[in-house]
């Protein structure tokens, strides 16, 4: 069984740390905990290692969020990964900070990762981690927000909010989405 996780975020110095890039974040710190070597490869950073007897691959886009469906499709046909064994782990300003939320299809919410992931996937059924960063922002901000980095005091919660969202993308990978769901949701 081979396993596709996606996290999405931005490449580059300046976007470390910064709301969107949580996603990425995720996906470090499966890598750390697991001592993985990382290596650019077309479109990705990309790592991969066996976790508990299934082919766990690791990807962060390299095309930048609003082009991450880009990234998704190849890497879904170069490995042959059914569309039910990926899991995108994303940034989501519905949801209060730390808020996770597992789902198995549904739109956008004009979040344009997920839109680009949809257009180049051609479907919206595909296995999402949404990891909750609040909305604090006036109107006409929200770019500036998410392009952000976390304040101080969310920077105390961000720790626990990675642990708990690499908890449920290897979950996903050994005990299901259905499974997974019931658990932490």
């Amino acid at each position: 069984m081979k396993f596709l996780i996606v996290g999405l975020g931005n490449i580059g110095g300046e976007y470390e740390g910064t709301r969107h890039n949580i996603g990425f974040e995720t996906i470090d710190a499966i890598i750390k905990d697991n001592n993985l070597e990382e290596a650019i490869e077309r479109l990705v950073i990309y790592s991969n290692y066996k976790y508990k007897g299934k082919q766990v691959y690791l990807i962060k886009p390299t095309t930048y969020m609003n082009n991450s469906g880009r990234a998704v499709k190849y890497w879904r046909e170069k490995l042959n990964i059914p569309l039910s064994n990926i899991l995108i782990i994303t940034d989501d300003i519905s949801l209060p900070l730390g808020k996770l939320r597992l789902r198995a299809k549904g739109s956008s919410s004009g979040h344009n990762g997920l839109k680009s992931i949809e257009e180049h996937l051609n479907t919206q059924t595909y296995n999402r981690l949404k990891i909750g960063i609040g909305n604090s922002f006036t109107k006409g901000k929200q770019d500036l927000y998410v392009l952000g980095k976390f304040n101080s005091q969310e920077q105390k919660e961000i720790p626990f909010i990675i642990n708990k969202s690499v908890e449920i993308s290897l979950s996903f990978v050994f005990n299901g989405l259905v499974n997974t769901m019931n658990k932490y949701n």
